[in-house]
């Protein structure tokens, strides 16, 4: 198994992880959560796919990508109840999605032979696209959109770090660079409230 192969796996296990957890908030049956989950787990790499002209997209080249994301909602159908905070667990799990589908994304869109810009895009689109369909359908506040966290802006420094490193190491090593910036800027957001500034209408003059 490659490692671009092995970022996809943990990516959709994580991520589907996620998806069920926020299922489990909005109280879904069983087929809900799997519904959820799966969308959680394919969503950003499916618009990769398709953007790239990936052809076919990754989770119908291999079905095996869906069952991981059913099984991951079957686990958490059985044991959210455990969590005595759902949402900080989420939260925590999210952060480490973000940590794998960003160097996911940024991996293939740097083997395809694409420009800076789009590597950078795809890093982003990998890493973000599927936890904001997740909160949209659950009817949830987007994480993406926290006011002033640092979630985008974490994805689009860790597949800069990628493309960096790249210039001077291999594949594999700045894929690694990408998942560590990626993660520290996440969970320095949760951590220390990490922000950037955000805006602030002024009052009307008079």
């Amino acid at each position: 198994m490659t490692l671009l192969e092995l970022l996809d796996f943990a990516s959709v296990f994580v991520f589907a992880l996620t998806g069920a957890l926020v299922a489990s908030r909005a109280q879904l049956d069983i087929v809900g959560f799997a519904f959820v989950a799966a969308l959680t787990a394919t969503g950003g790499g499916t618009v990769r796919d398709v953007i790239l002209d990936r052809n076919p997209v990754f989770w119908v080249a291999e079905p095996m990508f869906v069952a991981i994301a059913v099984l991951a909602s079957v686990l958490v159908f059985f044991t959210a109840h455990m969590f005595e905070s759902r949402l900080r667990v989420l939260t925590w799990l999210d952060a480490l999605a973000l940590a794998v589908a960003v160097p996911a994304g940024t991996g293939v869109a740097m083997t395809l032979g694409h420009s800076a810009a789009i590597v950078l895009l795809m890093g982003v689109a990998t890493g973000c696209l599927g936890g904001l369909m997740r909160d949209v359908v659950c009817n949830e506040v987007p994480l993406v959109l926290k006011q002033g966290e640092l979630y985008v802006t974490a994805a689009l420094a860790g597949a800069a770090a990628a493309l960096l490193t790249a210039q001077a190491a291999p594949q594999s090593v700045a894929l690694v660079a990408c998942a560590v910036v990626t993660f520290v800027l996440r969970a320095g957001s949760l951590l220390f409230g990490w922000r950037l500034p955000v805006y602030r209408s002024r009052p009307p003059r008079r």
